[in-house]
């Protein structure tokens, strides 16, 4: 996770140090182990940047809501005729992903047809039905194999196939996933704000996406933002469904 202030100096600085405060919090109340890798102290006050580094148990499917401009509106303690200010902060959020693709396949997962054989012409290559086909359920994918004489030969040639298949299928999963990554960090630069912490003229936390919000913001300080991703997250799926 990066957090990097944005506009707003000073307060934008402190900003950031808050809600790094607050995530740190967050994988606290989960149970979650985090590990800052790098941080950039601001002369006056908090922080420029940091990175978070969090282990747990669906860490990036919850973090991965948090993406995007934070707005923060309150009475600057930075300001000596305590005006009201407006500060951003930008959270980007990368999975950590090992460059080893292990291809699991379950048997369970799978649906295996055998059938007989046929050559040029349609004519039957033998009279067993040594050919075999398989079906990768969640992917739909399907490979067959009849070139060997033995069905034994053939579903061993087929599994092989399948886990070329399912690997090109993870590949191709985790460049689209990348792309996506890098087109919200291009939405970031530009200043799209996910959420507002308004602290005066009244005490408000509203995530501009599902309008999903709390009064309380010492709790949503403390820590407690399950809810607001979990709404993100309900929404995400519901989008993902019409397509």
């Amino acid at each position: 996770m990066n957090i990097n202030s944005g506009a707003g100096g000073t307060d934008a600085s402190d900003w950031a140090d808050m809600l790094k405060k607050m995530y740190l919090n967050w994988c606290g109340n989960k149970g979650y182990k985090t590990k800052i890798l790098e941080e950039h102290v601001h002369e006056e006050a908090g922080i420029k940047s940091c990175s978070i580094e969090v282990q747990g148990m669906y860490a990036y499917g919850y973090l991965k809501s948090e993406i995007g401009v934070h707005r923060l509106v309150r009475i600057s303690p930075f300001d000596s005729n305590a005006r009201r200010h407006t500060a951003f902060a930008s959270v980007h959020v990368i999975p950590d992903i090992d460059d080893s693709i292990d291809i699991k396949i379950v048997d369970s997962e799978l649906r295996i047809d055998t059938y007989r054989a046929s050559g040029a012409g349609g004519q039957h290559v033998n009279t067993t039905d040594s050919a075999v086909r398989i079906t990768h359920l969640p992917t739909n994918i399907v490979v067959t194999c009849q070139n060997e004489r033995s069905q034994h030969k053939n579903k061993d040639r087929a599994m092989k196939l399948l886990k070329g298949r399912l690997y090109q299928h993870e590949m191709e999963k985790r460049r689209q996933e990348a792309t996506a990554q890098q087109a919200m960090k291009k939405k970031i630069e530009w200043g799209s704000q996910i959420r507002n912490y308004v602290l005066h003229p009244y005490k408000l936390v509203k995530d501009m996406r599902t309008g999903h919000e709390s009064y309380n913001v010492d709790k949503v300080f403390s820590g407690e933002l399950t809810p607001f991703m979990e709404s993100w997250l309900s929404l995400d799926e519901q989008k993902e469904g019409e397509v």
